[in-house]
């Protein structure tokens, strides 16, 4: 299988947001504003997403939409301590706090609790206990929209289970450690597949376990399961993992040899995102794996020569070392293991393959996005 190349894009230059006036002469309306601010989220536009936020809560100090909205743009520009506190004002003992409150506020405050895993599994938990109340509601409805919601609410209930599976699993705390530790493991992932029998999510982290108890036939069986729930769908099925669940399943594939589905799966992502700096690190570690093992059997894989399969490793993680730098990604281990596959390449005379000549249209790829607009209707912030 040939490796995948990245496209050329345009960079988007920034325009002001658009401006709709209101007939009100008292201003905009909470609900208008709340509007306003949810779509700024979606487009990652938390800056502006706050000063909307920040005129509800003048104007109704104890919203619990707002609350939330503010932890996760607080969140999402680094203001770690004021999400945290954002998020705590929506549970009890804050008289204003909503009864029930939001189970996402649990599983936002499960993240943020991360150098206190019990504390962190306390709000799993809590989680779980409110959206399994909300399930049974929605089981008994029999509309579209419900079901829809139905299975979304499973899903949750799910990822919920998983996190806490994760913090058991992780070696940086003691919990991995205890004697109870992977009974509680099989006990949260069943209680999962439970709700979702055949959620990708958790069979990936019943894969997960298997590994870790040295049963690898099982761990790829729990593997396919995963992958034949969604492999065949259509790349805009809302059914489709999002892009982080199907790269753990490459690094599990991979840990297990399984070469050829673990490209099927990246050339799906970059087909996505063709910007995406694990995928391409992904790609060139399963080329140079694959390397690896046709030299020392001194065949081919794929009818691909060991040279081959080190020159596309090469050349993906190339891209992905371009991609990290240019996006200033955080992730520094990644960076490494690639500057060191790429040395050990150095060493058995692998270059990298001459940089691509340009379109026979003689343009950069995309055409020039600066004269469009968006002419969406829109409250003005002030």
């Amino acid at each position: 299988m040939g490796r995948t190349r990245t496209k050329k894009k345009a960079a988007s230059k920034a325009t002001d947001p658009p401006i709709l006036h209101t007939c009100s002469q008292n201003g905009p309306s909470v609900s208008a504003l709340l509007e306003k601010a949810q779509s700024l989220i979606v487009q990652c536009d938390y800056d502006l997403a706050l000063r909307f936020i920040r005129r509800i809560l003048e104007q109704e100090p104890s919203n619990a939409e707002a609350k939330e909205m503010l932890g996760v743009s607080l969140l999402e520009t680094g203001e770690i301590d004021q999400a945290r506190e954002a998020f705590l004002s929506l549970l009890p003992p804050n008289p204003d706090a909503p009864t029930p409150p939001p189970p996402s506020v649990h599983l936002y405050l499960a993240q943020l609790n991360d150098g206190d895993p019990r504390l962190a599994l306390q709000h799993f938990q809590a989680a779980v206990d409110i959206l399994s109340v909300q399930l049974k509601g929605k089981e008994r409805a029999t509309d579209e929209s419900s079901k829809n919601d139905e299975a979304e609410v499973r899903s949750t209930i799910v990822r919920a289970f998983v996190g806490q599976v994760e913090i058991w699993m992780d070696p940086s705390y003691d919990l991995c450690f205890e004697p109870d530790a992977d009974k509680t493991c099989e006990r949260l992932i069943a209680q999962a597949l439970q709700v979702d029998p055949n959620n990708p999510e958790a069979l990936q982290t019943l894969a997960s376990v298997r590994m870790s108890q040295q049963r690898p036939d099982d761990a790829k069986e729990c593997l396919e399961r995963a992958w034949a729930t969604w492999k065949d769908l259509d790349l805009d099925d809302p059914r489709l993992p999002p892009i982080p669940t199907r790269l753990a399943l490459v690094r599990l594939f991979l840990e297990l040899s399984l070469y050829t589905p673990a490209l099927l799966v990246l050339q799906g992502v970059m087909s996505s995102d063709d910007q995406e700096v694990e995928a391409w690190y992904l790609e060139g570690w399963c080329f140079f794996l694959m390397s690896e093992q046709a030299r020392e059997m001194g065949g081919t894989i794929d009818d691909l020569t060991w040279q081959e399969l080190a020159k596309d490793a090469r050349d993906c993680l190339e891209t992905c070392k371009t991609l990290h730098t240019n996006q200033q990604h955080p992730d520094t281990p990644l960076l490494e293991h690639v500057t060191e596959l790429i040395s050990k390449l150095d060493a058995l005379g692998v270059t990298p393959s001459p940089m691509d000549a340009p379109d026979d249209e003689g343009d950069d790829g995309w055409e020039d996005a600066d004269d469009s607009s968006d002419s969406d209707g829109d409250v003005e912030m002030q």
